[in-house]
């Protein structure tokens, strides 16, 4: 999916994005191109990672199992 935002404007350390619906998105400004200026139009590509998901589950799972002393079963 990718998204584009105009960066609406500068407050302190974050930027205003918005998208052309009017949607609103802070979003720090350090996580931006060092050119970044007002009225500059952004485009985010947001992809799922399925393989980091299952990897996050897995850890939550085994984090889990040994707070509540769990063995699973082979």
């Amino acid at each position: 999916m990718n998204l584009k935002f105009t960066i609406d404007r500068f407050e302190n350390n974050k930027a205003v994005l918005k998208t052309d619906d009017g949607d609103t998105v802070v979003w720090p400004k350090s996580k931006l191109p060092s050119d970044a200026r007002e009225g500059m139009v952004l485009n985010f590509n947001i992809l799922s990672d399925l393989e980091a998901e299952k990897d996050k589950k897995e850890l939550a799972k085994e984090i889990l199992n040994e707070i509540l002393d769990v063995n699973p079963a082979p």
